[in-house]
């Protein structure tokens, strides 16, 4: 017997692909025709399907790196929330696509359902900027999300990181460089269908007629944060933190990913590699769906199961 899909969420892809045609598939390596491609997508299911939440307050901030650039940080609130906590939250993309803006609609979605305040950061992108600048971009962000903590009225040791695949990694990442270098604490990790580990370069042909994420836009995605030939050099887990092997000290993990998602068995390591260093850890493994299903069909009942699981992590914050 071999997957299928979950029927809700093959409805929804059926539509859209009797709609559109079936999505493009870019050769390797092709980052331009993936950025136009992906970011009208996610625009589409997250900031039309689905539109903006109302009732959140949104303010625009700067956020300066070592290296001085000047980083667009987008402050969403509830202005009737009464929570102290926060999250510091990175968008998805595959380290080479996505925005802030692109991510609007589930950013203010969760801070309208929670109350939980989010700063989302536009960390810099590959191959224009490759590592270690997009992880040290978030780091930079959590670092300021810290120090302004007073005048948003936050409690600094309350904030979480939170990404969706390459954010999910981001995220993950942000958590190893606080701990290395003793910088501000990082209360949880949310980590949704993480980007973590830059060795998934073989196709699994279970998943594979599947994948939302291909293995070619994952080999572009690395290809472009690292360069050529990463999966066979030391790789700090910063970047990938799938080859991390001490995750001693590291923040609780909330980890969920489809069992249809190429990212499957570098996420299940991963919440083993934590939980093996004492780190407590939550982890889904939804049957059925691909990458980015809940964004694709936010009404389908698996969708609905892990956004009220986010959301009771969030608001435990």
């Amino acid at each position: 017997m071999t997957f299928t899909l979950d029927a809700q969420v093959a409805a929804v892809l059926a539509a859209a692909f009797e709609r559109s045609g079936p999505p493009p598939a870019p050769p390797v390596g092709d980052v331009a025709s993936r950025r136009v491609a992906l970011d009208a997508m996610l625009g589409y299911f997250n900031n039309e399907a689905q539109p903006v939440a109302d009732k959140v307050d949104i303010s625009d901030h700067s956020v300066v790196t070592p290296d001085g650039a000047a980083l667009l940080a987008r402050w969403y609130r509830q202005p009737s929330g009464d929570s102290r906590a926060a999250v510091l939250y990175l968008h998805g993309g595959g380290m080479i696509v996505g925005s802030v803006a692109i991510f609007d609609g589930p950013v203010s979605r969760y801070v309208a359902r929670t109350g939980v305040s989010m700063l989302s950061l536009e960390y810099r992108l590959a191959p224009e900027h490759p590592h270690p600048t997009p992880v040290e971009d978030a780091y930079a962000g959590l670092v300021w999300l810290v120090g302004h903590a007073a005048e948003l009225g936050i409690d600094p040791g309350r904030i979480a990181v939170m990404g969706d695949s390459a954010g999910g990694g981001l995220a993950a990442g942000v958590a190893i460089l606080s701990r290395d270098r003793k910088g501000p604490a990082v209360a949880r990790q949310l980590l949704v269908y993480p980007m973590l580990d830059d060795r998934t370069t073989m196709p699994d042909p279970y998943i594979a007629p599947f994948a939302g994420w291909s293995y070619d836009d994952n080999a572009t995605g690395w290809n472009a944060l690292l360069g050529t030939g990463h999966e066979h050099r030391e790789v700090d887990p910063p970047a990938a933190p799938g080859r991390l092997e001490d995750a001693a000290g590291l923040p609780p993990a909330y980890i969920e990913v489809g069992q249809l998602d190429i990212f499957r068995d570098e996420d299940v390591r991963y919440a083993l590699t934590l939980s093996r260093a004492g780190v407590p850890v939550e982890l889904h493994l939804h049957p059925g769906v691909p990458h980015e299903y809940d964004a694709i069909a936010f009404d389908a009942d698996v969708s609905r199961r892990a956004q009220s699981d986010r959301d009771r992590v969030l608001r435990s914050l």
